[in-house]
């Protein structure tokens, strides 16, 4: 059988310009490497500033051509829907390539990838209901909305799951029917690419989805100032969200920032116990704590502290790290060098605070061709302080914070002091509690009894330093959307306002 592209041991990508791929106006490259070996997965092309210009300028003219703006609705959604059927049938494919970029374990990158054609058959689906309104207007008159794609727009994306975040932000901009430039990544670059390539193979119009790989101060500002963008959405750190939204604010053009958090975890004493060890586990530990809305503040009934704290330590120590093309694996690397030297940094810290450490606290000690991998061991500390870094920082790595509670004001208290609103979960049988602390939670999305769950349905965003606007469902179709008023005169005559009289009624 003949290794599909992203099966090949070095995978070598351009920029994906007006549908197909083109070098970079330099010759620089950024060199992809398995962060659980070390063995080189490939290379994407570094692109440049006049390369992004380039790409949005390529895009404004697909826009303008109306080969995807004036399509039907309906037509558009019927080759977003090619799409969701091309990308189901090469899953696998993507899967592992992910797996050997990110060193997210193979059976969490199945999972989660089985579920993204779902963003292009509901978005495809839901297109044609973008119907406008008509409302009332006094005297004689009709008044009515329509909607229409913006143009141009930007996508800047992160590298803990490159093609999620990239797909659920490209689903409803498509849908809309705007044109697309992309910058994933610079150390997470390729499925984005071969996805491009995949999308054009399956009927969408050449321009419509360009990408351009390389460095974020370099091709991001060029993005962001192109005079053809019309919104920019970001998924990325606290920091780099406000340098790009005040890029966004200088042109007055729409933005979404789905930035950092730090997501608080209630569990009150009446989840049994197995139950919310279980759930701590995953909302913790999966992608290796490598998700804005992992859960890393855990705050527990003061009644089941020590036991909750026990039983977690009991079922962290017993997970199996290793090779994440492993199907037996349950938890692999970090994504590079830099992520585990800051993550046993903020360990590190935690210890000197005085925190109590339970178990991790360390490099994983690795053999064979993982001794050199990225790994670091799940690790938790208990008797946290607020104020202290662990509790306060975005970490993006194994490690997770238990403190106590008493009673739920003083759950709520600690759950909401803190600058990050993203994601949080409340774990209780009781079930007018949970509907009371979750109004109260200072939080975008939050979980009863579960977490980290996704739907291209579900509206995703946070507040405060977890950013702003919303991505999923209806909200995310008319944020890529505007929304136009028309008044039309009825009345046959037109009044001459400067013709003498009373103009007063």
């Amino acid at each position: 059988m003949t290794a599909t592209r992203s099966q090949q041991s070095d995978l070598e990508l351009d920029l994906f310009i007006d549908g197909a791929f083109r070098k970079a106006s330099s010759h620089d490259r950024s060199q992809i490497h398995n962060p659980a070996t070390g063995a080189h997965v490939g290379s994407a092309a570094k692109g440049t500033a006049d390369d992004m210009r380039l790409a949005v300028e390529t895009a404004a003219k697909a826009f303008d051509s109306g080969v995807w703006s004036d399509l039907d609705a309906l037509d558009r959604g019927h080759i977003l829907h090619a799409i969701g059927d091309a990308l189901k049938a090469r899953l696998p494919e993507f899967a592992e390539l992910e797996t050997r970029v990110t060193g997210r374990p193979i059976r969490e990158m199945t999972a989660q990838m089985s579920r993204l054609p779902e963003w292009f058959y509901y978005f495809g689906g839901i297109a044609r209901g973008m119907e406008g309104h008509v409302k009332p207007f006094k005297g004689g008159h009709l008044n009515y909305t329509q909607f229409s794609p913006l143009g141009v727009v930007g996508l800047i994306t992160s590298w803990n799951h490159p093609l999620l975040i990239f797909l659920k932000k490209l689903a409803p901009a498509l849908a809309a029917g705007n044109a697309v430039v992309a910058k994933p990544a610079e150390i997470a670059p390729l499925t984005p690419l071969l996805f491009a390539e995949l999308a054009t193979q399956a009927g969408l119009p050449a321009g419509i989805l360009n990408i351009v790989t390389g460095e974020g101060s370099v091709v991001g500002p060029a993005m962001c100032s192109a005079p053809r963008m019309a919104r920019i959405d970001l998924t990325g750190g606290t920091e780099t969200g406000r340098r790009v939204a005040g890029m966004a604010a200088q042109r007055l053009i729409p933005a979404t920032m789905e930035l950092g958090g730090k997501a608080p975890v209630l569990v009150f004493d009446d989840t049994p116990l197995e139950e919310a060890v279980n759930g701590a586990a995953f909302a913790g530990f999966i992608a290796s704590g490598q998700t804005c809305v992992a859960g890393t503040r855990f705050i527990v009934q003061d009644t089941i502290y020590e036991a909750f704290i026990e039983k977690l330590a009991a079922k962290v120590a017993g997970f199996k790290i290793g090779d994440p093309l492993d199907r037996a694996t349950e938890m692999g690397p970090v994504i590079s060098r830099k992520q585990m030297e800051t993550t046993l940094d903020y360990i590190e810290s935690g210890k000197s605070e005085g925190a109590r450490l339970v178990t991790g606290g360390a490099r994983a000690a690795m053999s064979g061709d993982l001794a050199d991998g990225y790994y670091v061991e799940p690790t938790i500390f208990a008797d946290v302080n607020p104020s202290h870094r662990i509790v306060r920082e975005e970490i993006f790595g194994p490690v997770i914070c238990v403190m106590p509670f008493t009673d739920e004001k003083h759950a709520l208290q600690l759950a909401n002091d803190h600058e990050f609103g993203l994601g949080a979960s409340v774990w209780t049988r009781n079930v007018m509690r949970a509907h009371r602390v979750v109004k109260n939670l200072n939080a975008g999305i939050v979980w009863i009894n579960d977490h980290h769950k996704n739907d291209p349905a579900s509206i995703w965003g946070g507040f405060g330093s977890s950013g702003y606007g919303k991505e999923n469902g209806w909200n995310a179709l008319h944020e890529y959307s505007k929304e136009q008023n028309v008044v039309v005169r009825l009345t046959d005559d037109f009044p001459d306002w400067y013709g003498g009289g009373d103009r007063y009624s």
